[in-house]
């Protein structure tokens, strides 16, 4: 009997677990994959376009080129999902599904923090970096902020990055002297579940470029016309320029599902990455796994194609197809880019108990062209 597998999501995880079913299932068993945007846009490489390496035309690629690829894409809004009788209803339509993977992953929601939306750019986007390059090929000077304005969010290397290659671009134009870099986190330390000796490596990494850091600081107010932030330990800052992360949380519709626990994110078996219903699966940024030390998994890309892999193979089992999946291992590397044609190659064991187990290498220009290579790869993908 053929089978339905409906995949809500585009991104990383969506398109992986999408590619990899039609890889693995033979030609009669369907595969929708449901996904709002006309294209897929690689967040990694939102940071070169951030400093002028990449046009957004080189970052993105067509959600219907996969259809290229047997499977059926639907671009709509996701109105409705019923975990429980496995029903999607996306753009007025109603796709029954034998298994859903649910992969979509984490809205942006500034509108959390009073006044942050007018305040700066939120570079997680590709309309929020491409003002940002802009605004900074205007700027001449004075002060420049980078701030995460919640705690925990995705890509955890890309906010330091940000800083990093700003003050790399600062010294290609010349102007780097006249400008005061300061990087201000919610968080404790820089990608605090990779481990103290991580974030003391991050920490020494924007030292030496000059960047000042300035943990625990939760934002709670900006206001715009003044180039001021408020945070709740009473600290104020004025800024001329602000790039910001900004806070995160599931999308409305997966929240209406009952799909969420009180973490606000979907939980999921760390091991198969099944919910609570039946033949449901979530993947990516979207899910919420407790790792043995109390913190969650970071919500990355290296997670979530791995997520999508082992789900695939759980899937593909299930339909008659393939051996049974291995548990996921959630063994995960990123690079993290300084500027100067360099990158620092971050790699661990993050289900390590009774913490993970990550190291961060010592920056390099051949760490710096492996990200190249890895970016060129997952664009490749669309081919």
């Amino acid at each position: 009997m053929s089978a339905h597998v409906v995949v809500l999501g585009g991104g990383v995880g969506g398109s992986f677990v999408a590619t990899e079913l039609r890889r693995l299932l033979p030609a009669e068993h369907r595969i929708t994959l449901v996904e709002r945007s006309d294209r897929f846009v690689l967040g990694a490489s939102l940071l070169r376009v951030i400093v002028g390496q990449r046009s957004p035309e080189e970052i993105a690629r067509p959600v219907a080129a996969l259809s290229r690829r047997g499977i059926e894409v639907v671009q709509a809004e996701i109105e409705r999902i019923d975990p429980t009788r496995r029903l999607v209803v996306a753009g007025g339509r109603e796709l029954d599904a034998d298994h859903i993977v649910v992969a979509l992953g984490a809205d942006l929601d500034p509108s959390v923090v009073p006044g942050l939306s007018d305040a700066g750019h939120s570079f997680y986007t590709l309309e929020g970096a491409v003002a940002l390059r802009d605004a900074l090929a205007r700027f001449d000077g004075q002060r420049l902020i980078v701030l995460t304005a919640a705690p925990a969010y995705k890509c955890p290397a890309a906010p330091y990055e940000a800083a990093m290659l700003i003050e790399w671009l600062l010294r290609q134009r010349g102007i780097r002297e006249k400008v005061s870099i300061d990087m201000y986190a919610a968080e404790p330390a820089p990608m605090g579940v990779a481990g103290p000796k991580v974030s003391a490596a991050m920490r020494d990494l924007l030292l030496a470029k000059g960047i000042a850091y300035h943990p625990d600081h939760q934002v709670v107010r900006a206001e715009a016309a003044r180039r001021r932030l408020h945070f709740a330990n009473g600290a104020e800052a004025a800024y001329d320029l602000l790039a910001f992360v900004a806070p995160h949380r599931a999308p409305r519709v997966v929240r209406e599902a009952g799909l969420t626990a009180e973490s606000g994110w979907i939980p999921v078996d760390r091991g198969t990455l099944r919910t609570r219903f039946d033949r449901v699966w979530a993947i990516g940024d979207v899910t919420g796994i407790p790792l043995k030390m109390g913190k969650p998994l970071p919500k990355a890309a290296t997670f979530a194609a791995g997520e999508a892999e082992a789900v695939a193979r759980s899937v593909a089992a299930e339909v008659g197809v393939g051996e049974p999946a291995t548990p996921y291992s959630a063994l995960g590397e990123c690079w993290v880019e300084i500027g100067d044609g360099a990158a620092a190659h971050g790699h661990g064991d993050f289900y390590g108990d009774p913490a993970p187990v990550v190291a961060l290498e010592p920056p390099t220009g051949d760490a710096h062209r492996a990200k190249e290579a890895w970016e060129r790869d997952w664009l490749a993908r669309w081919a």
